[in-house]
């Protein structure tokens, strides 16, 4: 919660007016019994029809300012609550975007996403709360027993004889139910989770009548949130129960022992009356506390899961950066190794060099490291051993936005936003027109010309509405628009014939040869020219070179060539 108090600090000044609307609003309402007891047992008394009126009036005036007063308090508790939540979700929004690769696997896209929304909802709800009731409650609990002391002190020691007992009730609950909100949001990610994959994956699991499959496994994730719901509200609902009986009890005793205080003259009829109001008004106090408690048990859970992510630390820092090594080559990467788990590598002790202008293809089986080669390289994740280095400087010296605008990328899993064909290959960079549709016309992506609006084109979540290749050859133009020093392409080619994989790589050649091209690639037509060639197997290189050379010198190179292109001789 320390976290937190940052967002609360600039909202206080209103906070406080707030707490001293709602405290005027508690304390016309604490008046009203008084004034009802002393015209009850004095200007009725006195057939005074005046006073009758007078105290009358005073009780429906401090009625109105109550109600006024709590409508103001109210409206003022949602717009600074609804503020700071907006702050919070705001900086939440924004440390996640900056969250390393490796922390958001560590948290889960799904954890992130039901603290964004239902977390930070909860804290909205408990400083709501907080305000609306936090003072009223307590005032009516107070101030009611206060002046039950004044007019009656024998009957108010039976209210306070049981306040100790509902307070232990109070404790219990808290205690209980905050690791029990806490063990809920966890669950409610999984449910996230489950239905993020159903959603993303809906035409896998139709084509492959996975539907009841998917039904029951988010039912049993379903059964495991309703379970974990239900036990913090049967912990959760004993509180109102246990108070009001607690509370009842008390009324019924005063009730009794008051009826003989007046049959013995001890006390007046209106203390009777005027005591039973204060005796709701603090029953109502005491509802009123027990729900900021059940409250506060949600909120505190969520906003533990809040400033946990708020306070994660960067674990891929900028180190000092030194003096350049002289006639260093474009990219190296110097014995890297790395994992992301721990256990086995994912990349084995990796070396190689790469010049202005060449072009590295990587080829290996599904598994074998070349996806995370290039997530390496754009320090996504810092290898555990050795180096990478971008003209003889340590990437990790490199601002993020400088060594960011380096690169333009087409990752294996790309995506498209919704909007038009143009905003997606702009992607919110300030590129002028002509290189949007340069880029697009050397990515081969002509048939945006045959389309209704052209670069005006809808694009539908996902790019749904276009064809695989359609959406590949926009993701290069998008790759391409910002004239990267780097190109990144992985496995960028797949959804493309090969004439049209032919057409791109030679307007590759033509256009961009001074830009250094990694490509991941299955098919070695796609490769084939490259300057070098990584051959990964197990994390692995086992082989490296040219084309020719490899088929020389590796076999495994050497098959996969003669099983796609006969002799390994034949295509562009």
């Amino acid at each position: 919660m320390l976290q937190l108090k940052k967002y609360i600090l600039p909202y206080l000044p209103i906070i406080l007016l707030t707490t001293l609307i709602k405290l005027g609003g508690a304390v016309m309402e604490l008046l009203i019994p008084d004034l009802m007891e002393t015209m009850l047992d004095v200007k009725v008394a006195e057939g005074d029809l005046q006073g009758i009126y007078l105290y009358g009036g005073l009780m429906l005036l401090c009625a109105v300012l109550c109600l006024v007063l709590n409508i103001i308090a109210n409206r003022m508790s949602a717009f600074s609550s609804g503020k700071i939540t907006k702050a919070i979700r705001h900086d939440l929004f924004r440390r996640l975007g900056t969250l390393s690769a490796a922390q958001m696997d560590a948290m889960t896209v799904s954890s992130a996403e039901s603290r964004l929304t239902s977390d930070t909802y909860n804290i909205n709800q408990l400083l709501a709360r907080l305000q609306r009731l936090g003072i009223r409650a307590p005032i009516l609990l107070l101030g009611g027993t206060i002046m039950m002391l004044k007019m009656e002190p024998v009957l108010a020691l039976v209210l306070i004889a049981l306040l100790p007992v509902i307070a232990l009730v109070v404790c219990f609950v808290t205690k209980t139910s905050v690791p029990l909100y806490t063990k809920q949001q966890f669950v409610l990610d999984k449910v996230v989770r489950v239905v993020q994959e159903n959603i993303t994956g809906i035409r896998v699991i139709k084509a492959l009548s996975k539907s009841e499959y998917e039904k029951q496994r988010f039912h049993n994730v379903n059964d495991e949130l309703t379970q974990v719901d239900q036990k913090a509200g049967i912990v959760t609902s004993v509180t109102n129960p246990a108070s009001s009986l607690t509370l009842n009890i008390g009324l019924t005793l005063v009730v009794l022992i008051g009826a003989f205080r007046v049959d013995a003259g001890a006390c007046k009829s209106g203390v009777i009356v005027a005591f039973l109001q204060y005796f709701v008004m603090i029953l109502n106090g005491m509802m009123g506390v027990t729900r900021i408690f059940v409250m506060w048990s949600k909120g505190e859970a969520s906003a533990k899961r809040v400033a946990q992510a708020l306070s994660t630390p960067d674990d891929l820092t900028v180190i000092p950066a030194r003096e350049p090594e002289p006639d260093a080559p474009h990219i190296e990467f110097r014995d890297v190794s790395f994992s992301y788990t721990g256990i086995g590598k994912n990349v084995d002790h990796l070396s190689f060099r790469l010049e202005h202008g060449q072009t590295l293809g990587i080829l290996g089986a599904t598994g074998s490291g070349k996806t995370t080669i290039l997530n390496l390289l754009l320090r996504l994740y810092d290898p555990q051993e050795g180096k990478i280095l971008l003209d003889g400087q340590d990437i990790r010296s490199i601002p993020y936005e400088t060594l960011r605008k380096k690169f333009g990328i087409v990752f294996q899993n790309d995506f498209l936003a919704a909007g038009t064909i143009g905003e997606n290959i702009r992607f919110f960079r300030d590129l002028p027109q002509e290189a949007v549709s340069q880029a697009a016309h050397h990515a081969q992506a002509d048939f945006i010309r045959t389309k209704e609006g052209q670069m005006d084109a809808s694009v539908v979540m996902r790019g749904n509405n276009l064809s695989g290749g359609q959406k590949q050859r926009i993701l290069i133009a998008r790759a391409l628009a910002g004239n990267p020093e780097i190109l990144v392409l992985d496995d960028a080619s797949s959804a493309l014939d090969y004439r049209t994989d032919s057409l791109l790589r030679k307007a590759l050649r033509q256009h961009y040869r001074d830009t250094t091209t990694v490509l991941v690639a299955q098919r070695i037509s796609s490769l084939r020219h490259a300057d070098l060639i990584l051959v990964l197997s197990d994390s692995q290189v086992i082989g490296a070179g040219t084309h020719e050379q490899l088929m020389e010198t590796c076999e495994e190179y050497r098959i996969i060539a003669q099983t796609q292109m006969g002799d390994g001789k034949e295509g562009a």
